[in-house]
């Protein structure tokens, strides 16, 4: 029976759920999919528990219907983004006692698990930790050092973290909605592996996924994640300032914004109008489609400063052969590349969620950069299995393991832990 992993893409303007397994090429079959419209999240966090949990069941249940067999879905890999997501380095040292044994994989899971008890600020918690270099008794620049002799291991991590209420927020709402979480993935990571090739992420590469709350930064070289980060903004700030600066309603400004917006003023025709209807007994407003361009590029450029703010930051802006890749629902936009490429001079292409996907033709729109989020959960999550050698049959998605204990770490255990007293005391 073949492997089945469920990844569920909780987004400020749809909640996305795909059941998805591998082929015999390594290639990912994206089985069903299930979206709704997501009425409980702002900017990435949930900020009404119940509405939430309704999007979640609409989704999955879509999900469940289009499923062939007795499949079951029963536990999720789940996105997580938002503000409250910070990023540090550290360095961390794991001193061996056997020198003559081989470094193995037990080692490094120690370093590891190490990492996992750095005291945060309060009210925050470590959500991920990632390896970059190893370091052996101070011989720099090893990517694996599985196998090798030392007695001093070292390594540089990126570590991840988020406010613990935010998580135990999406944990509550997956549980109400009848489900398990299995891992909490930080979304430009789990984008990432959906729409980059290993190619560019060894060149350097900076992956902008533009959703409708947020922005998520990720920006990878030598194959290696050095910088994330969460801008928020995103498309549904563009949709209000349409609703502002045209005085009119939220639905008709995202429908001029999909269907007519451009990231650029100057490739628009002055003389083109868009005639919008009048509320009851009023007249109809007519808006030039350059006008809607003017408004749409003053808050992108805003939000692509702040990106190329971060790119700077990272200290890896003349490293980044591989340029930018835009991803997410707003990389739909009109002339967005040549906008990135004007802002930063880097150069920009769209990222399609199609790098490791089968051919998936009875699901329609699934290579839509909207996707790539909820696609690249289901890729991380066969990663995780990989890597814990677990072995799943495809009888139950409740089944599914994604990590060993020992690679999800302190942080996961404590989150459920909070999670299981916080419905006790609501008992």
């Amino acid at each position: 029976m073949s492997k089945i992993i469920v990844g569920l893409d909780i987004g400020t303007t749809k909640i996305a759920c795909f059941v998805g397994k591998k082929n015999e090429h390594g290639k990912i079959e994206i089985l069903s999919m299930g979206k709704s419209e997501s009425l409980g999240v702002m900017r990435g966090m949930v900020s009404n528990i119940e509405k939430t949990v309704q999007s979640i069941r609409v989704a999955v249940d879509e999900a469940q219907e289009r499923v062939e067999g007795s499949l079951t879905i029963g536990s999720v890999n789940v996105g997580i983004a938002g503000q409250h997501i910070k990023s540090l380095q550290h360095r961390g040292i794991h001193t061996r006692d056997q020198i003559d044994n081989e470094i193995s994989q037990k080692d490094i899971d120690a370093l590891v698990e190490d990492m996992y008890k750095l005291v945060m600020q309060p009210g925050e918690e470590i959500i991920t930790v990632l390896p970059q270099e190893y370091i052996i008794d101070n011989e720099q620049g090893i990517k694996d050092p599985i196998g090798m002799l030392g007695r001093r291991l070292e390594a540089n991590f990126h570590i991840i973290t988020g406010h613990v209420g935010a998580l135990l927020n999406i944990n509550k709402c997956v549980q109400k909605a009848g489900l398990e979480v299995k891992e909490i993935i930080l979304e430009p990571i789990a984008s990432a592996d959906a729409v980059l090739s290993d190619e560019e992420k060894e060149a350097g590469v900076v992956l902008v996924d533009i959703g409708g709350g947020t922005t998520d930064v990720a920006i990878f070289h030598e194959g290696i994640i050095r910088h994330t980060a969460v801008i928020p903004f995103g498309g549904n700030v563009i949709t209000e300032d349409i609703k502002e600066g045209c005085t009119i309603m939220k639905r008709q400004a995202e429908m001029l914004k999909t269907k007519f917006g451009s990231a650029l003023a100057s490739e628009s025709q002055e003389n083109e109008i868009v005639c919008i209807p009048g509320l009851r007994g009023r007249d109809p407003k007519e808006i030039t489609i350059r006008n809607l361009a003017s408004i749409i590029q003053a808050r992108m450029e805003e939000i692509i400063d702040l990106v190329h703010y971060e790119i700077l930051n990272s200290g890896y802006s003349k490293k980044l052969i591989g340029g930018i890749v835009v991803t997410g629902g707003g990389a739909q936009m009109k002339h967005i590349t040549q906008l990135f490429e004007y802002i930063t001079g880097m150069d920009t292409r769209i990222g399609y969620p199609t790098e490791h996907l089968a051919n998936n033709n009875h699901i329609e729109n699934l290579t839509s950069p909207m996707y790539s989020t909820g696609i690249g959960l289901v890729l991380k999550g066969f990663e995780a299995l990989e890597k814990s050698g677990v072995t799943v049959e495809a009888a139950s998605a409740g089944s599914v393991k994604t990590h060993s204990e020992k690679n999800r770490g302190s942080f996961f255990d404590t989150i459920v832990k909070k999670g299981k007293d916080w419905f006790a005391e609501e008992e």
